[in-house]
């Protein structure tokens, strides 16, 4: 915990000042009561003096108790939400740099959970630490020091074993009952990772009305929940039990003795005054200790679910000594590139190719074959089991992912905006851009005449992940993103296949103008898109089967002139738009792409 409140170590030292303060004034308060009882019962036969400096200055340790418990709340609060905010930070920092396999693998709801939970943990464990756990403590040590200074030696016998007692039991039975606890969070978070699995989801529920399916699942899991909170309930009664056993016993005997040490002659009415109020004052807030101790361990438990996050290790990392990408030439290599995302399934096997500066080299071929893979080693999502990826005369591994990923722009495939304005998907490519270029890339991508047949325009809410636009609507807006960031390496991952023919042949004419003297890499379903290309590498089973330019490859009379001749009867007799792929397809496309 430190880590995170260095940054006002001076704040915890007044903090903690504040602390020391506020507890030797409440300590100070039977002190002087026993003064005022022993004043008042020695002049009871002679005619009562009210000791006023007395009174005084039980009102003034009163005060300056509560004041300086207040001034450190005041001065420990700036901490305590600077904690919050550097680990809610640090962790949403270290989920960006997380590489792909992690976020196709990962529970948004869980997460989102986990890391409610875990900066509200933050939180809870300094207030416990600072407003009780600490407090506590000194007041022990200064109710030690007087009943050891003041009185029989049996008197802090009987109260250091009460509190040893209290503590050892606290702890032990804590700790027994704690797996419920992790129990409980554990199955809030999958209750709560499937609502929002479902509710993200939302259109395909409905259209397998799966609402009672969804609904059974989330009761089934709040019903385990509810288990484990009952058993966390009933074991909790428990220890509250033992510790007000402990406690009650602890008291009685220390008055039983201050008691007898009052009737001897030993003790006067104000020392059992004296007695009396020092355990109470210790032991109200160390019964309630026992309460700051679960949560404390709650608090914990939350707080480790978000630190395993932390623990988690990017699979994709900048090198030692990583440099800048410099695109002098704007040349892509594969060389011999193989990769799998399992070793017992091969994607790519020693595919090799270039795209030459300012040319435009398209990939095809069935299902399967890793077409959108080869996108994705690119942006460096996953390294390459073997071989290199060039660009220029640098090894991409060798430079840092950020400069990497700047200089390549991408349309992929599944196209997803963010739940904002149309202006604020598009200007994401550019933060900071004017409102002119902004246009001017959504003229490029064809999409700025339906835009401003918005009621709202620019101003237009996309929804979540752009539901609220067709596909066609979005990888329009998603092309003029890639445009307004002005890349020197395009890639298109089937950028097209949720345009009509008409929008198609628009953005085809606009991409060929914008992509001129740009490196362009085209991954294609739709062969029609990619007949102008320089060159079309055909894939099939992760390997380069054919390669050469449209017209030589339909003389060739292969797998591409299979796939074009089905595709020409699909526009001619309407097949399904997955027939030609599926008619070739040697094996399922990978979950991954």
């Amino acid at each position: 915990m430190w880590a995170y409140v260095w940054d006002y170590r001076g704040r915890v030292l007044l903090a903690l000042s504040s602390l020391i303060v506020a507890k030797m004034a409440m300590v100070g308060v039977p002190l002087v009561l026993k003064q005022i009882v022993d004043a008042l019962d020695a002049g009871k036969g002679t005619g009562i003096a009210l000791p006023v400096v007395l009174l005084l200055a039980y009102g003034a340790l009163r005060l300056a108790n509560s004041a300086f418990t207040e001034l450190r709340d005041v001065i420990f609060a700036r901490v305590r939400y600077h904690a919050m905010h550097r680990l809610s930070q640090e962790v949403l920092r270290h989920l960006y740099a997380l590489s792909l396999r992690f976020h196709l693998d990962r529970k948004t709801g869980n997460v989102s959970r986990d890391l409610d939970r875990g900066a509200q943990s933050v939180s809870s464990i300094l207030n416990y630490l600072v407003f009780n756990v600490l407090p506590t403590a000194a007041e022990f040590l200064l109710v030690a020091v007087i009943l050891l200074s003041g009185y029989p030696a049996e008197f802090t016998v009987v109260t250091f074993i009460t509190v040893f007692t209290y503590l050892a039991f606290t702890l032990l039975i804590t700790n027994w009952r704690m797996h419920f606890r992790h129990e409980m969070n554990a199955l809030e978070s999958e209750a709560n990772g499937q609502a929002m699995d479902g509710l993200i989801n939302y259109e395909t529920v409905k259209y397998f009305t799966n609402e009672r399916y969804e609904l059974d699942r989330y009761d089934a899991t709040l019903g385990r929940w509810e288990n484990a909170a009952v058993k966390s309930q009933t074991t909790m009664s428990l220890l509250n039990l033992g510790q007000g056993v402990i406690i009650a016993v602890g008291v009685s005997a220390i008055m039983f003795l201050a008691a007898q040490g009052v009737v001897g002659g030993q003790m006067s009415l104000g020392d059992l005054v004296l007695v009396n109020t020092m355990m109470l004052q210790l032991f109200m807030p160390l019964g309630f200790l026992g309460v700051i101790y679960r949560a404390l361990r709650y608090a914990l438990a939350d707080m480790d679910l978000v630190f395993r996050l932390l623990e988690e290790r990017a699979e994709v990392r900048d090198a030692p000594g990583a440099r800048e990408l410099e695109v002098r030439e704007p040349v892509v290599r594969l060389d011999d590139v193989s990769f799998a995302y399992t070793p017992q399934r091969p994607i790519l096997r020693g595919v090799d190719f270039t795209v030459a500066s300012g040319t435009k080299v398209a990939v095809v071929g069935p299902s399967g074959a890793g077409k959108s893979t080869i996108a994705r080693l690119l942006f460096r999502f996953y390294e390459v089991d073997r071989g290199r990826i060039l660009i220029g005369d640098q090894d991409i591994a060798h430079v840092t992912q950020h400069s990497l990923r700047r200089a390549v722009g991408i349309v992929p495939q599944d196209t997803v905006l963010f739940n904002d304005t149309i202006l604020h998907n598009i200007a994401y490519a550019a933060p900071g851009c004017d409102f002119s270029e902004i246009v001017a890339a959504a003229q490029v991508a064809d999409v700025h005449t339906f835009i401003e047949s918005l009621p709202e325009g620019y101003a237009t809410v996309v929804g979540e992940r752009g539901l609220k636009l067709s596909g066609g609507e979005k990888q329009r807006i998603a092309i003029a993103r890639m445009v307004l960031k002005k890349p020197r390496i395009m890639v298109f991952d089937e950028a097209t296949s949720s345009l009509d023919s008409q929008s198609e042949q628009n953005i085809l004419s606009a991409l060929n103008r914008v992509s001129s003297g740009v490196t362009t890499l085209v991954i294609a379903h739709r062969l029609s898109t990619v007949v102008d290309a320089d060159e079309i590498l055909v894939m099939r089973e992760g390997r380069i089967v054919e390669r050469g330019d449209h017209n030589a490859l339909l003389r060739r009379a292969g797998l591409y002139a299979q796939l074009w001749k089905l595709q020409q009867d699909e526009r001619a007799g309407g097949w399904s738009a997955e027939a030609d792929g599926a008619a070739v397809r040697q094996q399922p496309e990978p979950a991954q792409e």
